[in-house]
């Protein structure tokens, strides 16, 4: 009896550490509420999710002493997020990355979406989902995960796309200190879908300062090279004996002033990585990072064939961001799960397309650890 009351007491201890908070983030010009939920785990991490953008606002994590910081960049106020859009932690879409001149066919109808991004759509146009209001469902958490679930139905002709498509994104953190995005989709009409997200990482702690020393591994083998607007050109070039080859931990800014075309080209790194040739089936790691400094360690797992990694290029000191510190140039650093940018107008690269009664899905799982400091190992 005694054995079977303890178990009790640590179950009870655990669900106790594990909370789901649902709290005010403001309101929309029309009135309308926006929410932020905040999840934490056992182990206190924490992940502040809001309902405009279904964003990733903040994510607080320990380093290899035990404290926390937040280690995604963001505002610490809705009317930021409004006044000056980002895409800090947003859900991107309906078709993240670029889309040559905003072009498409499908079933041999020509489609135009914004453009939003020089002469190209980029992230669905110019509102697209990561500048919505998402629709707040399910909170919940157990013994050992907190999750929330947000809903937005994007209609028929929003930003130009075909049908009527249902979105659904699910936020989970679990006491094996990962956070998952499952994003799922289902459409009335053939249409295009492509969604990720579009978190601004430093595992220094946002703000902190410049991530070019903190170390990165992609597990790709080859990228796609990019034109002056940054769409790609259709080649599958090989990493060896480029910048672009991150196979083994290398920090970010080792190469990144290297005199290569593609790196100037994007101001640094702003290209498509291919970890396969398709979809897999269930997640596999695709990149991870260590951050020398504080020991933290991001692992990222998808099932998508594709990576966009962006080396923080274009933030330009104008941005203040949740603690109170100015972004500069390569600040944080951007990894998104996709398939690959302009697949619609390159068949080579696959399909985007969804039909009726298939429904899209992107699990991104991201897992958090420290590592001593090397004169430690």
């Amino acid at each position: 009896m005694g054995s079977m009351l303890g178990l009790a007491a640590l179950s009870m201890t655990v669900h106790a550490g594990t909370t789901a908070k649902r709290e005010a983030f403001g309101a929309m010009p029309d009135g309308k509420p926006v929410e932020a939920v905040v999840l934490t785990n056992a182990h206190g991490l924490s992940a502040r999710v809001i309902t405009y953008g279904a964003s990733l606002q903040s994510l607080s994590v320990p380093d290899r002493e035990g404290h926390f910081a937040d280690i995604v960049l963001g505002y610490a106020s809705l009317a930021d997020y409004l006044d000056k859009p980002q895409y800090f932690g947003a859900t991107v879409g309906r078709y993240a990355n670029r889309i040559a001149k905003g072009r498409f066919v499908l079933d041999g109808k020509t489609y135009q979406v914004p453009v939003n991004n020089g002469p190209n759509s980029l992230h669905g146009g110019t509102r697209g989902f990561d500048k919505v209001l998402w629709t707040l469902g399910q909170v919940s958490h157990d013994a050992d995960k907190a999750s929330v679930t947000l809903t937005y139905v994007s209609p028929d002709g929003d930003m130009g796309y075909p049908g009527t498509l249902s979105v659904t994104a699910v936020y989970t953190l679990d006491d094996n200190d990962q956070l998952s995005i499952e994003y799922r989709a289902s459409t009335d009409q053939p249409t295009l879908v492509n969604l990720s997200n579009h978190a601004y990482w430093n595992l220094s702690g946002e703000g902190s300062g410049s991530v070019m020393e903190q170390r990165l591994t992609i597990v790709g083998d080859a990228y796609l090279p990019v034109d002056a607007g940054s769409i790609p050109t259709g080649e599958i070039r090989p990493v060896a004996g480029t910048p672009f080859d991150f196979r083994k931990p290398k920090p970010i800014g080792r190469d990144i002033r290297t005199a290569d075309p593609q790196l100037l080209n994007g101001h640094g790194y702003d290209h498509n990585w291919v970890i396969s040739r398709k979809a897999a089936t269930a997640p596999r790691m695709v990149a991870r990072v260590e951050d020398p400094k504080s020991g933290r360690v991001l692992t990222l797992s998808s099932a998508q064939p594709g990576l966009q990694f962006y080396s923080g290029n274009f933030l330009d000191g104008t941005t203040v961001g949740t603690g109170g510190h100015v972004y500069r140039q390569g600040d944080a650093f951007v990894l998104e799960p996709q398939l690959y940018p302009d697949t619609p107008n390159q068949p080579s690269f696959g399909s985007a397309r969804l039909d009726p009664g298939q429904t899209y899905r992107n699990l991104i799982v991201y897992r958090f650890t420290t590592e001593p400091a090397r004169g430690e190992r």
